[in-house]
């Protein structure tokens, strides 16, 4: 399932790095840092993914 928003791309984008271990857990906040918690890696890959070319930067 892709993100429908900008901002839900980049978060699961945040969350999936910290999930690999390339940024500390404890630089994330709100959003990406329950995605961390929440989501399995393939899950926030899917979500990452796509381009971000059309999507509104947050959804309503």
């Amino acid at each position: 399932m892709p993100a429908k928003s900008k901002a839900q791309q980049k978060a699961a984008g945040a969350a999936l790095s910290a999930k690999r271990g390339e940024t500390p857990k404890s630089k994330l906040k709100g959003a990406s840092k329950e995605m961390a918690d929440s989501m399995t890696e393939k899950q926030l890959e899917d979500f990452a993914r796509g381009s971000t070319k059309g999507k509104p930067e947050h959804t309503g």
